[in-house]
C-alpha cells in the first residue's frame, strides 16, 4: 500500500513540541517531506536527529508571529521540496493561570500574538502557494479551550475560540481552490502544557489536579501525543479530502459531558 502522504510536503509549526514532534514522526511515516519551524535551533537539531529521515527532513528557526522569518521559511521549503501541501499551524502557549482581573495585558497580547496572530500568518502565507496547485490541507491546533469556557486562563481561551473562527472563515473562502482547513481540539493531553497548567494551579500537589481531571473525563485518563498525531494525520491525508471547516475534537469524551 502506498504511504498515506506519499510525495507530500508538510510545513509544521510548533514542531518541537509533544503533538508537533508526534505529528512530524507519522507524516515522515507515511512519506512526507517535512519542514520544522521552531525557536530554538538545539531543540529543532535534536528532533531531527530522533526522527533521521535523512534529506526529507529540513528546519528552519523561527518565531511564530514573525511574519519576515516564516516568509523565508515558506521559501526556504519550496526551494527545498518543490511545494507546500500541507500546513500544520502548531505553535502555541498556555500563558498564566489567573483570574481576568490579575492577568496582565503583556501576557494575554503575548498569548494571542503566538496562538492567533502565529496562526494566521502562517495560513496567509502559505496559501498562494496552495491556490497555484489548486489542492492542500490546512489544521490549525485548538482546543477543547476554544469550544467551552475555563476559569483562570481566559487568554489563552480567548484565543483559541479565535483559532475556530479562523478556520471556519478560511475554509469558507478556500474550499473553491480545493484547499481544506480544519482545526484539531486536543482535551487534556500528558504533556508539556497540560503539566505547567497542572503545576500553575497547584503547585504544591499538581498530581491531585491531574486526579480532578482524569476524573471528569468518560474515558478516565489523559490523552497522547500520539493520539493527536494520528487525527492530524487523518485530516492532513486525501482520506479526509471532504472535510473542510469543522473543529475536530479528541478528548476523551470530555466536552460531552
Amino acid at each position: 500500500m502506498m504511504p498515506r502522504l506519499d510525495g507530500k510536503t508538510a510545513f509544521i509549526t510548533g514542531a518541537t513540541g509533544g503533538i508537533g514532534e508526534a505529528s512530524a514522526k507519522r507524516f515522515l511515516e507515511e512519506g512526507a517531506n517535512l519542514m520544522l519551524v521552531g525557536r530554538s535551533e538545539e531543540k529543532l537539531q535534536a528532533l531531527i536527529e530522533r526522527l533521521n529521515g535523512g534529506k526529507s527532513v529540513a528546519s528552519y528557526v523561527a518565531n511564530a508571529t514573525d511574519e519576515n522569518a516564516l516568509a523565508a521559511a515558506f521559501q526556504a521549503t519550496t526551494d527545498s521540496f518543490g511545494h507546500i501541501d500541507i500546513l500544520f499551524a502548531n505553535a502555541g502557549i498556555e500563558g498564566q493561570v489567573k483570574p481576568i482581573e490579575e492577568q496582565s495585558r503583556e501576557i494575554f497580547e503575548n498569548v494571542l500574538q503566538i496562538n492567533v496572530i502565529g496562526v494566521w500568518l502562517a495560513m496567509k502565507l502559505c496559501i498562494g502557494s496552495m491556490k497555484k496547485q489548486r489542492s492542500g490541507s490546512i489544521i490549525a491546533t485548538s482546543s477543547v479551550a476554544g469550544l467551552i469556557g475555563t476559569a483562570g486562563i481566559s487568554p489563552y481561551v480567548a484565543s483559541k475560540h479565535a483559532i475556530c473562527g479562523l478556520v471556519k472563515s478560511a475554509a469558507l473562502e478556500l474550499g473553491k481552490f480545493n484547499i481544506r482547513v480544519n482545526a484539531i481540539a486536543p482535551g487534556p493531553i500528558d504533556n508539556r502544557m497540560m503539566h505547567s497548567l497542572e503545576d500553575q494551579m497547584n503547585p504544591e500537589d499538581s498530581a491531585s489536579v491531574k486526579a480532578f481531571v482524569e476524573e471528569s473525563i468518560p474515558m478516565k485518563r489523559y490523552g497522547t501525543n500520539e493520539e493527536v498525531a494520528n487525527l492530524v494525520l487523518f485530516l492532513a491525508s486525501d482520506e479526509s479530502s471532504y472535510c473542510s471547516g469543522v473543529v475536530h475534537s479528541i478528548d476523551g469524551g470530555y466536552i460531552a459531558a
